[in-house]
């Protein structure tokens, strides 16, 4: 594709996308997040104070351990080229990914329940390759926290992503603005939003039988869905 056409078809996906980030939450989106936060109401303090802990615990592991495993940023300049590379790499991840939920939907309660940290760092290596394709350094911590909020965006609820978003614009300014310390990132915010948001599919996901098919399927979309998030997020501070 010619080069000039690609990069105005980029900036009206970012555009469409922009506008969809920024939309105000149907009654629907707000029925469903009362309801939620009524079920979260009902689980102990105690409950929610482990699983932040466990989710921040293992986010910091990938967030700190990748960075040892990714490339280089890219210099590579076109925009079409940066894109092909994205694109490849958002389908080889996807579909591990599927590969990983058919193997634990399949093998019961304990392997459906080890899919969850086995996910949750297969989406986090995808960003840090995603960034360094598209020329970010993921060795900078504030590169690492634009990370979490692509994170945030694709796997939230319409009023929290809309909030996150509008971190994110301007970010070269409002990242000067950050603590320096990752423990002061809001994590209760960020596995709650999570865990709401996959509550039903990985639910589905433990059950027998439809196990397996509920995990190829829902893992495959959660990635596509993050690697797509992912490409306007960073064509926001390109383009």
């Amino acid at each position: 594709m010619h080069t000039d056409l690609y990069v105005k078809r980029a900036e009206l996906e970012l555009r469409h996308w922009q506008r969809q980030m920024q939309r105000q939450p149907s009654l629907l989106n707000n029925l469903s997040k009362q309801l939620q936060r009524r079920v979260n109401r009902l689980i102990p303090e105690k409950v929610h104070q482990a699983i932040t802990t466990t989710i921040k615990q293992m986010i910091r592991g990938v967030l700190f351990g990748a960075k040892y495993t990714t490339a280089a940023p890219s210099t590579e300049q076109s925009l079409v080229a940066r894109e092909m590379a994205v694109l490849n790499r958002i389908d080889i991840y996807r579909k591990t990914a599927a590969v990983e939920g058919g193997v634990t939907g399949a093998g019961g309660l304990l392997l459906g329940l080890a899919d969850f940290p086995i996910l949750l760092g297969i989406k986090l290596k995808l960003l840090y390759d995603i960034a360094s394709l598209y020329g970010f350094d993921v060795s900078d911590y504030r590169e690492r926290v634009y990370l979490l909020h692509i994170f945030e965006l694709a796997f939230s609820s319409h009023e929290h992503r809309r909030n996150v978003y509008l971190k994110m614009t301007d970010w070269k300014m409002k990242s000067l603005t950050l603590p320096e310390d990752i423990n002061q990132f809001d994590w209760r915010s960020f596995q709650q939003e999570y865990r709401d948001y996959l509550d039903i599919a990985k639910i589905a996901q433990l059950m027998p039988v439809i196990g397996a098919p509920v995990g190829v399927i829902v893992n495959y979309r959660l990635v596509k869905k993050l690697g797509i998030t992912a490409m306007n997020a960073y064509r926001m501070r390109i383009l």
